[in-house]
């Protein structure tokens, strides 16, 4: 019996390897100027301290923090907490824009930034004035004394963001942020964040939670 021998012929094996390897992984960064993540830092432990103070005034007096409490304009704080959100959201969008290298968009998210934060500006003095029109002041009581004076601090910190956001606005005209000199915009947009978040802690603390 004979036997006929096959052979068989394989394809060739090629060993693929990435023609460009990175050699280290890029390792993350902090956004911004480290010296502006001190400054959020302090002022967040401020507005803390803050809080707390509130917090326990307000456990030694709950009837009266919450019977002034339900006296406030929680739609006017609603709206701001919205407008704040949004405020943040285009500043988002203007980074991404700049990292693009579209300086226009930029410019033109900023600018939706910073009339949004006005609104802000608008719908807190319409609350002041009408504060201001029933006789509250820091002396009237202790939930106003923290009223009033938590939301004016905070209130501070916004028109800082709008200086801020405004001064952005301005560099973004010029072409001033792309991908490698992002640093000014970066840390501009942090301190607005900032300013965003003490809000979503402060509405629910001195406007909703009883």
């Amino acid at each position: 019996m004979r036997m006929e021998q096959t052979n068989t012929v394989l394809p060739p094996v090629h060993c693929t390897e990435p023609a460009h390897a990175p050699e280290h992984a890029q390792s993350p960064r902090l956004a911004g100027d480290l010296a502006i993540w001190f400054f959020i830092l302090a002022e967040l432990l401020a507005f803390g301290v803050f809080f707390a103070a509130y917090a326990f005034t307000r456990a030694n007096n709950l009837e009266l923090f919450d019977a002034e409490q339900a006296a406030l304009n929680r739609n006017a704080g609603a709206l701001n907490t919205v407008l704040l959100l949004t405020a943040s959201y285009f500043v988002v969008r203007a980074v991404q824009a700049a990292e693009r290298m579209a300086a226009r968009a930029a410019a033109n998210w900023l600018l939706a930034a910073i009339f949004t934060g006005l609104g802000f500006i608008a719908v807190k003095l319409t609350e002041y004035a009408a504060a201001f029109a029933h006789d509250i002041s820091l002396s009237s009581s202790p939930f106003h004394m923290f009223y009033l004076s938590l939301t004016f601090f905070h209130f501070m910190h916004v028109i800082l963001g709008l200086v801020i956001l405004t001064a952005m606005w301005n560099g973004a005209r010029r072409g001033r942020y792309r991908p490698g000199d992002m640093n000014g915009l970066e840390t501009g947009a942090a301190y607005w964040h900032m300013v965003d978040l003490v809000w979503l802690v402060l509405f629910p603390l001195v406007y909703v939670i009883h």
